[in-house]
């Protein structure tokens, strides 16, 4: 199963950080935050990945491009050019980074990289900047179990974020966020049919508005009720929070720790 993970925004509210590198990258701990994402689903068996990428891309392609030398010993023979690695500690993953495009919204994203899904074959969507100790394995059961389309991954975070109204684990529907809106939102870690596709029009879709809206009208989005620890990283306050949580050995999402 692939988990493909949008990392191409501008994340303009974190701007002390991201006028060099996109959100994805910014550090929680000494490791990106996307690299917590991945850690999350790898400790849950998958680890085949498609990024999008968008703003910096290059960014998110030198790290990896560069991964397997950052994270081992090294002994290089100027000379020669030689290199040997000492002490592998890279991960067991398969990345695919793809260029999504600078301005291209959430849902074209996707649309962009749906040429690399396995046809057939549900997979796994997320954001590049948001960490909790989802079960994957529960999720992705959960949703294989139901027959729908879509699974949402359903929290209760700050009533920041868009509103989800629930009967039992039936999304009813699905709308933006407002001021005074409270209860279960959309904390991503979403499972999906091959078929969602369809219901993206083109590079201006953005995914939380018409397709999960659709979605949602067509009684195919359910909700995995999640209580557990889930937080985005929006703001510098949010990743000060983060930051506090791993120093302090307290990160719940850490499962691998």
């Amino acid at each position: 199963m692939k988990a493909v993970i949008l990392a191409g925004g501008l994340g303009t509210r974190l701007a002390e950080e991201t006028h060099l590198i996109p959100k994805p990258m910014v550090e929680i701990g000494g490791r990106p935050i996307l690299w917590h994402v991945m850690k999350i689903y790898a400790e849950h068996g998958i680890k085949d990945f498609i990024i999008c990428a968008g703003y910096k891309s290059e960014v998110i392609k030198n790290y990896f491009l560069n991964y397997r030398a950052l994270t081992s010993d090294l002994r290089v023979d100027l000379g020669s050019g030689s290199l040997e690695i000492f002490n592998n500690r890279s991960e067991d993953w398969r990345v695919m980074i793809v260029d999504s495009g600078a301005d291209t919204m959430t849902g074209g994203r996707l649309l962009h990289v749906a040429k690399y899904l396995d046809a057939g074959e549900d997979f796994c969507f997320t954001y590049g900047d948001g960490v909790g100790d989802v079960n994957i394995r529960d999720l992705v059961a959960f949703h294989r179990a139901h027959g729908s389309e879509a699974t949402m991954t359903a929290a209760l975070p700050p009533g920041r974020f868009g509103n989800i109204n629930l009967s039992g684990n039936q999304v009813t529907s699905f709308r933006e966020k407002h001021a005074e809106d409270t209860g279960h939102v959309n904390a991503g870690f979403f499972v999906l049919k091959p078929s969602v596709v369809s219901r993206i029009e083109g590079p201006a879709t953005i995914w939380e508005r018409e397709p999960l809206e659709s979605l949602a009208g067509d009684g195919q989005l359910k909700a995995y009720l999640h209580n557990g620890f889930w937080q985005p990283m929006d703001t510098l306050r949010d990743k000060q929070l983060l930051e506090g949580l791993v120093a302090e050995d307290q990160a719940p999402w850490m499962t691998w720790r």
